[in-house]
């Protein structure tokens, strides 16, 4: 499915106020209504459209209290505040003298503390478990490390730093989970968090690597599967080669490569996981699994050295049965002006969340997204997590007709930008649940 950057348009889900030549300002730490601790590390950025470009960005804690200012469209700067609670404004100015704004509700408390935005507390879970969680100190020397425990004296997991995104696996039951961090002076702080993991959850790991991955060409202006392209061209290049030792996170990556001479043509890789021409031993040919599954994760890790050359990487999940079709798609705009979209399946096009997306270069990336079909059978967009921060969508959309199929596939995708730069983009740890 093909990004179109020169209809797309961002839309910012802050409360923005701006005149006519501002686009808006995106706030991607901290995240609204979340607690902190007095050292708040502000993340943000701006865009315009005065042919000048964005001059400078400035943070107000509080009404006529001007805190920080910085030049440039880019902003990340730590304030120290004091406990209370606060309606932030981010600030962006450009130099044709317009201006716009963005707010964040922050609690910020004092000493210590561990902030878990997932799971939440008294959640019914699968047995893949996401947990997300960071972590502030008084210590000055700053936080040491974060664990996880599944139950008393049971460390299933640790880290360094103040951030933490795992997965754990975990059999059906009830948890009274703790996240704890350590800092490093001696000190440690908790918060509690009960689960309940049902049973019904089940995981295919590490299908970077497996069979039945197929790759398609895609080029305007249709952008439809292109079956008489090949690997070689017309117009477009790409190739797949699987067990990469280097860059790798698990020792076997699998390196995707996308080029060739058709401006924004697009390349897609799928693999159909249940249902027809199942990889994974599932064909469910009395057709009476994939009717029950409703809640899907794409947990996946990447990583690149030229991904300024991107349109847009594309992530999606994919069900059919009884003539419908549910594609829950992602992609984070690069090249399109890096933020998340989400696929409108009944209209057929892109939907910006004003979820900001800027990939790390030469660094792996970790993005997990979660999905769900209604008992009603709409698709129900649930979370985004990139990098350590999660993003809540929880947006509906209905189906679109497509009959014949019967399945759950993933897809893969790699967009080309208005030259066809060639990049490559290495996939690992590619981990699918569904229940």
């Amino acid at each position: 499915m093909k990004n179109r950057a020169y209809i797309s348009t961002a839309i910012f889900v802050f409360f923005s106020v701006a005149t006519t030549a501002f686009a808006g300002v995106t706030v991607s730490s901290p995240s609204n209504n979340s607690t902190v601790g007095t050292s708040v590390n502000f993340v943000a950025s701006a865009t315009t459209s005065c042919s000048k470009g964005v001059g400078s960005m400035g943070i107000y804690p509080s009404p006529y209290w001007l805190d920080y200012t910085s030049s440039g469209s880019k902003l990340n700067a730590t304030l120290s505040l004091n406990p209370a609670k606060y309606n932030v404004v981010i600030v962006a100015w450009d130099n044709c003298g317009g201006s716009s704004t963005a707010s964040v509700n922050i609690t910020v408390q004092q000493g210590s503390g561990v902030h878990v935005t997932s799971p939440t507390n008294n959640s019914t879970v699968g047995t893949s478990v996401h947990y997300v969680a960071t972590a502030t100190t008084t210590c000055s020397k700053g936080v040491s490390s974060m664990g996880i425990y599944t139950a008393p004296y049971q460390l299933a997991y640790t880290t360094s730093g103040a951030s933490l995104n795992t997965t754990l696996n975990l059999s059906p039951g009830t948890y009274n989970t703790t996240v704890e961090e350590w800092d490093r002076c001696g000190g440690a702080a908790t918060t509690p968090i009960k689960i309940t993991v049902s049973g019904n959850g089940k995981t295919f790991y590490n299908i970077h690597s497996d069979g039945g991955w197929n790759g398609y060409a895609q080029q305007p202006p249709d952008y439809g599967d292109c079956d008489k392209c090949t690997p070689d061209g017309p117009g477009t290049t790409w190739a797949m080669y699987q067990g990469i030792k280097s860059p790798s996170m698990s020792g076997n990556s699998t390196q995707f490569n996308i080029g060739g001479n058709m401006d924004y043509s697009d390349v897609l890789w799928n693999n159909h996981l249940i249902g027809d021409f199942s990889s994974q031993g599932l064909p469910d040919t009395n057709h009476t699994l994939v009717p029950t599954l409703h809640t899907f994760t794409y947990d996946v890790y990447f990583y690149g050295s030229n991904l300024g050359a991107s349109q847009a990487l594309e992530f999606d999940v994919n069900q059919f049965f009884n003539g419908m079709g549910f594609t829950w798609g992602h992609e984070c705009r690069i090249a399109g002006g890096n933020e998340w979209d989400v696929w409108d399946n009944v209209h057929a096009k892109w939907v910006s969340t004003g979820i900001p997306c800027y990939p790390n270069e030469n660094a792996w990336n970790h993005l997990t997204i979660q999905v769900q079909r209604t008992s009603n059978n709409q698709l129900l967009y649930q979370s985004i997590t990139f990098n350590g921060q999660t993003h809540t969508l929880n947006r509906t959309y209905a189906p679109f007709s497509v009959p014949g199929w019967w399945g759950i596939t993933v897809n893969y995708q790699m967009d080309g930008n208005s030259k066809q730069s060639a990049y490559t983009v290495y996939v690992d740890k590619l981990n699918f649940t569904y229940e």
